[in-house]
């Protein structure tokens, strides 16, 4: 059974971002604070999803996300030492600027969806190929690695009480 959407996340982006529009119509146009703020998301988001893509590439592994299958090789290095999907990441941080470039709370609910959408569809039939094709290498890279971004993409602890030491005492 295929579980993977044939809805390629680029197109769930995009139209992410329509819904983004339509939700958010009338906005007026952005405060010089909201265009640095997103023209700031947007550049980290793109420079994000771009390395992944690139070093995806630099590993001869495929992009294609309708074929997870098709991966060659695991990357775990790079942005992919961040999040264990930087692309999806990317996608979601270039919503989230057009949500502040169009200064609309409702425009978050499209991104919301896509989120949820790409976590529950598409990152669980991906995950499924992963563990099937490099398993036990899939399996430690998934321990150590967030499936988005949280505290062990900033580099602080995890879990929160790492910096208890096997004796109980703080260190």
């Amino acid at each position: 059974m295929d579980i993977v959407p044939r809805i390629p996340p680029p197109a769930v982006a995009v139209g992410a971002a329509v819904l983004q529009r339509a939700v958010s119509s009338g906005a007026r146009s952005p405060t010089r604070a909201r265009a640095v703020a997103a023209l700031t998301v947007s550049t980290v988001s793109f420079s994000l999803a771009g390395a992944a893509a690139s070093r995806f590439r630099k590993g001869g592994t495929t992009l294609e996300p309708m074929h997870p299958e098709r991966a060659s090789s695991l990357v775990t290095d790079g942005a992919n030492a961040i999040s264990r999907n930087p692309m999806y990441v990317g996608l979601a941080g270039m919503l989230l600027a057009h949500a502040v470039w169009r200064g609309s709370w409702k425009a978050v609910l499209p991104l919301v969806g896509f989120v949820v959408f790409i976590d529950r569809a598409q990152i669980q039939a991906e995950e499924a190929a992963l563990r099937e094709k490099f398993g036990a290498a899939y399996e430690s890279y998934r321990a150590t690695t967030p499936r988005w971004i949280d505290r062990r993409s900033l580099g602080l602890p995890w879990p929160p009480d790492s910096h208890v030491h096997d004796e109980g005492q703080l260190g």
